[in-house]
C-alpha cells in the first residue's frame, strides 16, 4: 500500500479519477433504473455479490435495475473512496448511504448504509469493475415523510425520475 498522504504523478490521478467516474456512474445507473449505465460500469467478464445473487453482473443489471423501480425514487450517495492501485488492477472500498422512498399508505423509507468492495481493471486505457460485494454496516425503515403541502417553497421544484423521464436526460445529459 502507498504511503497515506502521498501526492500522486499525474497518470496515479488521472487513473483514481476514472475509477470516481465509474463509482459515481454505477449510482446513475441504480438511481436511473438504467441497465446500460450499469452495465458500462461492468467489464463483461464481470462478478457480483449482492447477497441474494452471486454471479456474473451484465445478466444482474436488468433485474436490479426493474427491482429500483418498485421505489419511486432512490438516491444513492457515495464517500471515504479509498483506492489501492497495483498497475492496471486496483481495489476500491467505497461507503455508499442509499435512501429509497416507497409511495404507498403508507409511505414508507429505506435508508441503507454501507460499502461498496470493488475490483477494477484498466483494459486499454478504460477502467471497470471485474467484482463488487456489497457489505452492510446498518438499514433502517421509516415512516415516510414526504410533504409538499407543508412546504410550499418545495412544489415548484423539479424532482427526480427514472430514466428516460429524469430531469438530467431532458438537460440533455447523456445516459
Amino acid at each position: 500500500m502507498a504511503e497515506t498522504g502521498r501526492v500522486p504523478d499525474t497518470s496515479e490521478v488521472a487513473d483514481r479519477l476514472a475509477i470516481q467516474e465509474v463509482i459515481g456512474m454505477h449510482c446513475r445507473g441504480v438511481d436511473r433504473a438504467n441497465a446500460d449505465i450499469l452495465m458500462s460500469c461492468y467489464w463483461p467478464d464481470a462478478e457480483v455479490d449482492y447477497g441474494g445473487y452471486r454471479g456474473p453482473a451484465h445478466p444482474f443489471c436488468g433485474p436490479l435495475t426493474e427491482a429500483i423501480q418498485r421505489y419511486e425514487n432512490t438516491q444513492h450517495i457515495v464517500s471515504n473512496l479509498l483506492i489501492e492501485l497495483d498497475g492496471v488492477k486496483a481495489k476500491v472500498e467505497t461507503y455508499v448511504t442509499a435512501h429509497h422512498y416507497l409511495a404507498g399508505d403508507p409511505d414508507t423509507e429505506m435508508t441503507y448504509l454501507g460499502r461498496y468492495l470493488d475490483r477494477m481493471e484498466r483494459r486499454d486505457g478504460v477502467w471497470k469493475i471485474t467484482y463488487r460485494k456489497i457489505v452492510m454496516t446498518w438499514h433502517q425503515n421509516a415512516a415516510g415523510s414526504k410533504d409538499l403541502e407543508r412546504n410550499p417553497s418545495l412544489q415548484a421544484i423539479s424532482e427526480a425520475s427514472r430514466y428516460p423521464d429524469d430531469p438530467w436526460f431532458s438537460f440533455g445529459g447523456k445516459p
